[in-house]
């Protein structure tokens, strides 16, 4: 069975219920899967917020979406950052693949699982060989 992974702009997306991802998704039938680094990225979003909210009412809307996205993930399954992902990743960053340390990251592990990566940062996932990328948001 394929493994499609969400990367962070299709969480978001579905967390908004983006009409041609949630179609797409319901469409294939397929389980829910992100990433240990996609989940790292949500979760710093929010608290970054939780910290930078300053009076009551801010505060309040930023908790409130720290307990929304930990809901929304929890309907996910979570691929690890594992030994595989790890050998895999050093094997990237020694090709010096140009993209960032965290999208290499979650490159290496829908490479470890034979994933097609959901994600509209094509541009810089274009970069890594062997990885199968797609779009639903369009």
């Amino acid at each position: 069975m394929t493994i499609y992974i969400l990367d962070t702009d299709h969480l978001s997306l579905y967390g908004r219920n983006h009409p041609t991802v949630i179609a797409r998704l319901l469409a294939a039938q397929v389980r829910l899967t992100t990433t240990a680094i996609n989940v790292e990225e949500q979760l710093r979003g929010r608290l970054a917020q939780v910290a930078e909210a300053k009076d009551g009412a801010t505060q309040s809307s930023a908790y409130q979406r720290l307990v929304e996205t930990v809901m929304l993930l929890s309907e996910f399954n979570i691929l690890q950052y594992d030994a595989k992902s790890y050998e895999i990743y050093q094997a990237l960053r020694a090709q010096r693949i140009r993209i960032g340390t965290q999208d290499l990251r979650i490159a290496s592990i829908a490479l470890a699982h034979n994933g097609i990566l959901l994600t509209r940062n094509l541009q810089d996932f274009e970069k890594v060989p062997g990885l199968t990328i797609q779009d639903w948001s369009i």
